[in-house]
């Protein structure tokens, strides 16, 4: 019974190494179009006066004045509701810049979107990070009242709490730090098309640090916690970001003090922790791969020690998502082979981890290095993490069980019910008339398809026996968001411009 146990779970084992990374069973999609649409759907989160004016059409347009004695108009909405979150946010633009950063080279006509997709996040950052000395403003809305209602953007007229850390104020090294990092990481992908707001923005990712160094403590933890929780709790601590934006600024700005914050701080900071998932939470597995591309770089010829162990670390994570490699953790992929973490809002899980996938195959190639695993299977070839990633991708756009796109508006079948204010509701234009507070839940608990199609939303995804239910009420399943996105832009980017599979 014991060794027919054995071969039943290689059997499975095989079968799901076949589906992951078989490039002959890959279906032929149209990665340019769906590069083209995930950048779309970032427009159309914004939180803005007007269209952005980079040949998108923007319908979700917010009119009210966030701040009044300091401006913070602009920036994203998370995903379906209209909270400006800063923790979120300040991921979303961080891996949006480092797609630009690492798979700009790809997206020919897309990247001055990209670009103006990562420059509409940076310039709310960097409003908010310094607009008064010593403090970073962290939120604009109270989600508790927000979620009170069901409105359109245009017609919202719950309070517009404006929240902060900093000095004298409360703590807020997670949300500070992750700032930091998206104002550096954006100085890197932008510094080509704009050198000079470059290094300004890298001036203003390292006043971000230094806060979030100085104050130390989490933003959930203490007196903003009612503000942010449960939405975006810092779950992991605040130790991760920290290190995430040492990380960042280092790569932006060539200075060595930042690596040596690293090494001085990676132990106490997590470096040296067992690493699950990649998200607007936890950034440690992030921060490795990206310390390793400086391993694997040398960092252009300057000496890194100390840092090997992170390139190590970073191989043992990609070697646990490898079927059949030493080190792999079975059970992490549904049956159809998708890659499975959280019951809510997965989706968020795999497009992050994908471009992990594909920007660790970039460096490993760029070095002629490979993933080692250990014993028994010990090397995994960069060609591999591309099959895999591929994998993951087509999964999304419509090679699965079910046969659907979770890209909104991608293929002929894709959820028509999203959870979200703006798609479920009509626009202003075909209904002028406001649309209250409670009038508005009509929509969400209707059945009706959605009466706006937000174009490359990728939603929250299906379960973990591949099953969706495409429902509005089904919020952890059909609600898209900004960060799910976002790492996207990078992985269709690479996709849509190279034929190296």
């Amino acid at each position: 019974m014991e060794t027919q146990s054995r071969l039943l779970v290689s059997l499975c084992a095989a079968v799901l190494l076949l589906l992951l990374l078989a490039p002959g069973l890959a279906a032929a999609f149209n990665y340019a179009d769906a590069l083209a649409n995930s950048s779309l759907l970032l427009a159309l989160s914004t939180s803005t006066k007007a269209p952005m004016g980079d040949g998108h059409l923007t319908s979700i347009v917010h009119l009210y004045p966030d701040g009044v004695q300091v401006d913070l108009v602009g920036g994203y909405y998370d995903a379906g509701d209209n909270v400006k979150f800063g923790l979120p946010m300040a991921f979303t633009t961080t891996m949006l810049a480092w797609s630009v950063a690492d798979m700009g080279k790809f997206m020919g006509a897309e990247l001055p979107h990209a670009r103006a997709a990562v420059r509409w996040g940076a310039d709310y950052l960097l409003k908010a990070a310094t607009s008064t000395p010593g403090t970073l403003y962290v939120q604009v809305g109270d989600p508790a009242q927000d979620h009170r209602c069901w409105e359109r953007p245009e017609d919202m007229d719950t309070a517009r709490a404006v929240y902060a850390v900093g000095a004298g104020g409360a703590p807020g090294s997670d949300v500070a730090a992750e700032t930091a990092a998206a104002l550096a990481a954006s100085a890197v992908a932008l510094r080509r098309a704009d050198p000079a707001y470059a290094a300004r923005l890298v001036r203003a990712a390292v006043l971000a640090f230094e806060l979030a160094d100085r104050h130390r403590g989490s933003y959930s933890a203490g007196a903003l916690s009612s503000a942010v929780c449960p939405f975006y709790c810092s779950y992991s601590g605040y130790e991760d970001e920290l290190l995430w934006a040492a990380a960042w600024l280092h790569r932006a700005s060539g200075n060595a003090t930042f690596m040596a914050y690293v090494r001085a701080n990676g132990a106490q900071d997590g470096a040296g922790d067992d690493d699950y998932s990649f998200s607007w939470d936890d950034k440690r597995i992030g921060t490795k791969v990206l310390l390793a591309r400086a391993v694997l770089r040398r960092d252009r010829g300057r000496n890194l020690p100390g840092l090997q162990p992170y390139k190590a670390h970073s191989d043992s994570y990609i070697c646990s998502l490898v079927p059949g490699a030493s080190g792999f953790q079975a059970g992490q992929y549904t049956p159809g082979g998708l890659l499975y973490r959280e019951g809510s809002s997965n989706m968020q899980y795999v497009t992050a981890t994908t471009f992990l996938l594909l920007a660790y195959a970039k460096y490993l190639r760029s070095a002629g290095a490979t993933a080692a695993c250990g014993g028994g299977r010990g090397e995994v070839a960069p060609a591999e993490l591309v099959a895999l990633a591929k994998r993951q991708v087509d999964y999304i756009l419509g090679k699965n069980p079910a046969g659907t796109s979770y890209m909104v508006g991608f293929g002929d079948r894709y959820p028509r019910r999203l959870h979200h204010r703006g798609a479920s509701m009509p626009s202003v234009r075909a209904h002028p008339a406001r649309i209250g507070c409670d009038q508005g839940f009509a929509y969400l608990h209707s059945a009706a398809p959605d009466a706006n199609v937000l174009v490359g939303a990728v939603v929250g995804g299906p379960d973990a026996r591949d099953g969706f239910v495409d429902d509005r009420d089904s919020y952890g399943q059909t609600e898209p968001a900004t960060y799910i996105n976002a790492p996207l832009v990078g992985v269709l980017a690479y996709f849509a411009g190279t034929t190296k599979y």
